[in-house]
């Protein structure tokens, strides 16, 4: 798509500056002209430092204005803008900063505790102005890239623990905003509930790109809290997105609170990604929203979606629904676990990113010359041309030589009315892999492991059920909720024999 990313965010400013743009959870209160003035300020502040076009500018940041207001800054001087989730150790963040040498960072100080740990750690400085307290630093000399189309680069958390840096274009985020905002039908005057995070793809283009689409009040939240969450539902908030563990940490505050359904009457769409969707826990969430829990698939490579659903309430279909328009999909059978209409899910479109940073051979392992993406995820294309995820191919458990997909596992496991949410990996053993549940349960309502082995035994076939289910008040996660698999093992070695 042509233009830029910012062109969005000055089309707004220009057309509607008195137009409420942005509140968070540090009394941010900024119209679009407010908006404008923050970004200003902060490019302002950099090209003093320095910094030029093709730069990479490292943002540690959680949820907020500020931190909304630096990435656009960066678009409007030609800096590639990185943004880092300010949970990060010091260590995760020293490796980041080696491989993307950023010529500045900014840390959004003021909202995240953890970004201003890091920023007094390296030495930063202080700033202040119309975008509110963060502190600025410069630890390399400019060295800019000639990557004039490149407008973020997104270190992925990935399944494997080994980021990569994911390289999006100004016509990747438009293109991703403006689908996100047409599928959602987002329209001035709507107030959207930011929390997931904004260091993520999808906070990145489907709240931040696809508010400012549209002209949409964002209400940031930098972390997750069913109490607030709750309480903004029932005060205004029109869109909501989370993951799984989002919505039912929601539900079970609304039941101890004496509602089975959410009282407000505000919200008019709400989505769940990160996970396949089973049967019965998206029957839950409609009956509790009132209204239909749309889905859709997508990864930061995909500028956040691929496909979205536009279901009815009550609906039963689970899959991710189609490609988006100007989008395309196919399914690849050669591959371990494939065959019978199964196989890895490929994407092509406007929305594909332009490459890993600094990494040709693994851009050449997933992007081939013609554009087609290989997702590692094993999937389906049903008669309405409508997407349905199995499983990764890289998690495929092969148990007494059948093929055990994990999602169908953890479907089953979490309709179980004490489970929150649950994972499900393979653990080599002797010469075959043993399927491993990992189940995440309130303090106040553990489920008993053998009323979880009676339950799953009344719904898989014997090879696909569990060798071990272990359950636990939480489960590692990403920032963005999204569990961490390659973790699980780790996390629970002690209740493992």
């Amino acid at each position: 798509m042509n233009g830029r990313w910012h062109d969005y965010l000055d089309a707004q400013i220009a057309a509607r500056p008195t137009a409420l743009a942005v509140t968070d959870s540090v009394g941010t209160h900024w119209d679009f002209a407010g908006l404008d003035a923050a970004c200003r300020e902060i490019t302002d502040l950099l090209r003093a430092k320095g910094v030029q076009a093709g730069d990479r500018v490292m943002l540690v940041t959680e949820n907020s204005g500020a931190g909304m207001a630096s990435v656009f800054a960066c678009s409007r001087m030609g800096a590639i803008v990185s943004p880092i989730n300010a949970r990060q150790t010091a260590g995760e963040l020293t490796k980041l900063m080696e491989h993307a040498r950023p010529a500045a960072m900014l840390f959004a100080s003021a909202v995240s505790p953890d970004a201003k740990a890091h920023a007094e750690r390296l030495g930063a400085e202080p700033i202040s102005g119309a975008f509110g307290e963060m502190h600025l630093s410069t630890p390399y000399d400019s060295d800019p890239d000639d990557l004039p189309d490149v407008a973020v680069l997104l270190y992925t958390t990935g399944t494997t623990g080994a980021p990569k840096g994911v390289m999006l274009t100004h016509g990747n985020l438009r293109f991703g905003g403006q689908s996100s905002a047409n599928s959602r039908a987002i329209v001035a005057g709507d107030k959207i509930y930011g929390v997931l995070p904004m260091t993520h793809v999808f906070g990145l283009t489907s709240m931040i790109t696809a508010a400012t689409v549209a002209g949409a009040h964002i209400h940031f939240e930098a972390r997750f809290s069913a109490a607030r969450l709750y309480e903004a539902l029932n005060n205004g908030v029109t869109l909501f997105s989370g993951v799984p563990q989002m919505h039912a940490l929601l539900m079970q505050y609304a039941r101890e609170q004496g509602h089975e359904k959410l009282p407000g009457k505000t919200l008019r769409y709400v989505s769940s990604g990160a996970a396949p969707l089973d049967p019965a826990w998206k029957r839950k969430a409609e009956a509790f929203y009132g209204l239909p829990l749309q889905n859709g698939f997508g990864m930061t490579e995909t500028t956040a979606g691929a496909t979205v659903t536009h279901s009815e309430i009550g609906d039963p279909d689970t899959s991710c629904g189609p490609a988006l328009p100007g989008t395309a999909l196919k399914i690849d059978e050669d591959v371990p676990g494939g065959g019978d209409g199964v196989g890895e899910v490929l994407c092509k479109g406007p929305n594909i990113m332009k490459g890993y940073y600094k990494n040709a051979e693994a851009t050449a392992a997933v992007l081939d010359a013609e554009g087609w993406l290989r997702t590692g995820d094993l999937g389906k294309i049903d008669d309405q041309n409508r997407l349905h995820i199995v499983g990764r191919s890289k998690e495929l458990i092969i148990h007494g030589g059948f093929n055990v997909y994990p999602p169908e596992v953890e479907a089953a496991i979490n309709d179980h009315p004490k489970v929150i949410q649950c994972a499900v990996i393979g653990r080599r053993k002797g010469g075959d892999e043993e399927v491993l549940a990992f189940v995440q349960a309130a303090p106040d309502d553990m489920p008993d492991v053998e009323e979880l082995r009676a339950f799953a035994a009344e719904r898989l076939t014997g090879y696909k059920r569990p060798k071990r289910i272990i359950v636990a008040t939480e489960l590692p996660a990403a920032p963005t909720g999204k569990i961490l698999k390659h973790k699980l093992l780790e996390a629970f070695a002690d209740k493992l024999d």
